[in-house]
């Protein structure tokens, strides 16, 4: 998609303490992008952040020596316009909203997380509507834009654009794989360019293989060096062993979110502790952020500060910045995006979103064939996307028996009346940001 005017990159939650990241990673681009304009757009409530990391945005800028205009504002039409990649990492109803998520379902002794259960399908409801909205003007003032979403739950999200938005041009893109190879790649004392990671799943459900430079699959021995290491599998989530019999058995890596499902009731007792000294990750996070946004004040900061690694935004740059240069250059990388299956795992339907690795071309991703899942992985992964899917419908549709349906396929929402009774209780506490399930929320708040 070579073009002779400079490219303009409009940013959506450009106010996000990530958006360092995504500078540091322009930057290290510069000779592969002739970026000409930046657009950080946020809304009023985002407005102070959106000052503060558009400054620094601009210090970067200037201190990398280049002539790029980066524009800051609450417009987002005018942000759109034109515009030739547009990347998303927003957050409806900020962290008060995350936090919500997390805190109410561990009050009924429930798993509570950002993109899983409960936690998860709340997410997608408030943000499904916003990226539905958003890719319609898209339509109208970019049509030819490439939409990178980083904005979770990003296989959700991005099913949603492509099923309901009927938008071709977009991609889901997470850190998760990028780091899992530099933690691998280490333990194994290589380079990750060293090595051919293969990854099949949707987004934080993945799992995957890893090969030497002489095609010789070495994942067996990466297992060996997990367990003997007591590595820790990520890092912004606090680590509890895998069951080495299973992980084995699997004969895959598992993604670390995994842990929430291979060794819930240890995961629910270590969020239980944290949900009694107030300190679920959410609310670690409002605090790092606070911090972050704080050392982003300061006038003489011109780099990408070392803090924002604690944030879970690590090598975000590399991914999103990776990911334009290769469509923008037709540089063919091998990456793992969320895009439609078109048949590269074959346990899923061919139209559904799936986290797979791709070759990134001009036309976007091209999955690699991945074929068929082990009874283990293929059981839970169908459930999940199953899952996945009612979520999105309930999302769009506003639909209470759906949402309910969502909740009751989730494996981290026990089914039946609890399941109902966490449901009605967050619809009333997210009504502001859940116009589609109004007249499902008055009837609630009515019987209460």
């Amino acid at each position: 998609m070579k073009k002779e005017k400079g490219l303009k990159i409009a940013t959506i939650g450009g106010g996000s303490s990530y958006t360092p990241e995504l500078i540091e990673g322009y930057i290290k681009r510069k000779d592969e992008l002739p970026i000409k304009e930046i657009w950080l757009v946020d809304i009023q409530e985002g407005k102070e952040k959106l000052e503060i990391v558009g400054n620094l945005a601009k210090r970067m800028v200037e201190e990398a020596g280049l002539d790029w205009e980066v524009h800051l504002t609450l417009n987002r039409r005018e942000a759109l316009k034109d515009a030739d990649f547009v990347t998303t990492q927003f957050r409806v109803g900020l962290l008060d909203a995350r936090i919500k998520d997390e805190r109410i379902p561990l009050s009924y002794g429930i798993l509570g997380q950002e993109t899983n259960g409960a936690g998860g399908i709340f997410k997608a409801f408030r943000t499904i509507p916003v990226i539905l909205e958003i890719v319609e003007e898209m339509k109208e003032l970019c049509p030819d834009a490439w939409l990178v979403n980083f904005t979770n739950p990003a296989g959700m999200v991005t099913e949603a654009v492509m099923k309901y938005g009927n938008y071709e041009k977009v991609v889901g893109l997470c850190n998760v794989p990028i780091g899992h190879n530099m933690l691998e790649s280490k333990l194994l004392g290589k380079n990750p360019e060293e090595l051919r990671f293969v990854y099949a799943g949707i987004n934080h459900h993945h799992w995957h293989r890893i090969y030497d430079k002489n095609g010789k699959e070495i994942t067996k021995e990466v297992i060996d060096k997990l367990f003997s290491n007591n590595a820790n599998i990520m890092e912004n989530i606090k680590f509890i062993p895998f069951i080495e019999e299973q992980i084995r058995d699997l004969e895959m890596l598992p993604c670390g979110y995994h842990q929430y499902y291979y060794l819930t009731d240890d995961m629910v007792k270590k969020e239980l502790d944290e949900f009694a000294k107030n300190s679920t990750r959410a609310e670690v996070v409002k605090k790092l952020e606070e911090e972050l946004f704080e050392i982003y004040k300061d006038p003489n900061l011109k780099h990408k500060p070392e803090q924002l690694s604690k944030r879970g935004g690590a090598y975000y740059s590399d991914a999103a910045c990776e990911l334009i240069s290769s469509i923008y250059n037709d540089k063919r990388t091998d990456m793992v995006v969320s895009t439609r299956n078109n048949g590269a795992l074959a346990d899923l339907p061919y139209d559904c979103v799936v986290e797979v690795s791709s070759i990134i071309t001009a036309s976007g991703p091209q999955p690699l064939n991945f074929g068929k899942f082990k009874p283990a992985q293929r059981g839970l992964l169908q459930l999940m996307k199953a899952m996945e899917e009612v979520t999105i419908e309930a999302a769009v549709t506003g639909n209470y028996g759906k949402a309910l349906q969502a909740f009751i396929l989730n494996p981290l929402i026990p089914s039946g009346n609890i399941a109902k009774k966490l449901l009605d209780e967050m619809l009333v506490v997210h009504k502001k940001y859940l116009p589609q399930f109004k007249e499902v929320i008055e009837k609630i708040e009515k019987n209460n």
